[in-house]
């Protein structure tokens, strides 16, 4: 089977692994582990431990559809605001109480994969600890994900730097992945805090670098306040190669469907918008542009998992 490597966080590659299972692949899923918002944020600070959010979303997406979804849906359930476990996702608590079981996070994830009969790789990106930092173009510092994911400073300043705090390597399995893949595939999601702290953690660039992998990246549909004000999708993939140090993406997947106007006005309230495709930039950094109706529209935007996992499927 081809070994396809999808990178992210947040709940933005959710769709992506919910589709892609349903193939004859091997997947492994690499998330960030920098977060330090929510139920997430507390038990980092509590326990010392990894923040199980993202890594949970993944084990949500990859478990079977078919069966009893009991399992599922506990992962999911989060306590209402009357209990004194308010703001915390079961399913964070119980990665929480696997890894003061088996000794370490990754352990926990494996014991939950195979609780939930996953046959895939849900991985760390870096098992160590460290603050995601933000330096503005004012040259003010944002310290922690969450910050800057829903800023309290001035949202229309750009970032000019994200970084590490301390540095981090990656984990040893997250490498091998990389660098034994046929397809890698990044995004969709923020661009700021849950694609690029992947690529900051030491050692992801030589991953890249050994590997022959093509490397495709999900772009997104909306921006988002405070990260991607106003990008383009070449604005996009410009920043994405400047941080992975690679002149070119061999795919970027683009979506070219139109959003509801409804919507539209929806995001517009959160100072959000649909991406622009520029063409003409954007041969500057792929190779290939795939454009695509692959959005879900619903209450929200978001990517199409049987559109964008069958368009994945065709590379």
């Amino acid at each position: 089977m081809k070994n396809i490597v999808v990178i992210g966080g947040g709940s933005g590659i959710f769709n992506v692994l919910k589709g892609l299972k349903n193939y004859p692949v091997s997947i492994t899923s690499i998330v960030t582990t920098f977060d330090n918002g929510g139920s997430t944020g507390i038990l980092r600070d509590e326990f010392g431990t990894l923040p199980p959010g993202d890594l949970r979303r993944s084990l949500v997406a990859l478990s079977p559809d078919t069966g009893d979804s009991t399992i599922r849906d506990l992962f999911n359930f989060r306590f209402p605001k009357d209990s004194s476990l308010h703001g915390h996702s079961f399913g964070n608590l119980f990665l929480q109480a696997l890894t003061s079981i088996s000794g370490s996070e990754v352990s926990a994830i494996k014991k939950a994969a195979d609780i939930l009969n996953i046959k895939n790789k849900i991985l760390p990106i870096s098992i160590d600890n460290a603050q995601l930092c933000a330096k503005l173009e004012n040259g003010k510092i944002i310290k922690g994900e969450t910050n800057i994911d829903i800023p309290k400073h001035d949202g229309s300043i750009k970032i000019k730097e994200l970084y590490l705090k301390p540095s981090a390597i990656i984990y040893n399995e997250a490498y091998d992945a990389i660098v034994n893949a046929d397809l890698i595939i990044i995004g969709p999601g923020d661009l700021y805090t849950s694609i690029l702290p992947n690529v900051l953690v030491e050692g992801f660039s030589d991953a890249i670098k050994n590997t022959k992998a093509k490397i495709a990246y999900v772009l997104n549909i909306m921006t988002k306040w405070g990260e991607t004000n106003h990008f383009s999708a070449s604005d996009f993939a410009k920043t994405l190669l400047s941080y992975i140090k690679k002149d070119k993406l061999d795919y970027i997947i683009c979506n070219k469907s139109q959003i509801n106007k409804t919507l539209i006005k929806k995001y517009e309230e959160e100072k959000s918008e649909p991406v622009r495709i520029d063409k003409k930039k954007l041969k500057k950094y792929a190779k290939n542009i795939i454009e695509s109706d692959v959005a879900l529209q619903t209450e929200i935007v978001r990517h199409d998992p049987a559109k964008i996992s069958r368009l994945i499927m065709k590379l």
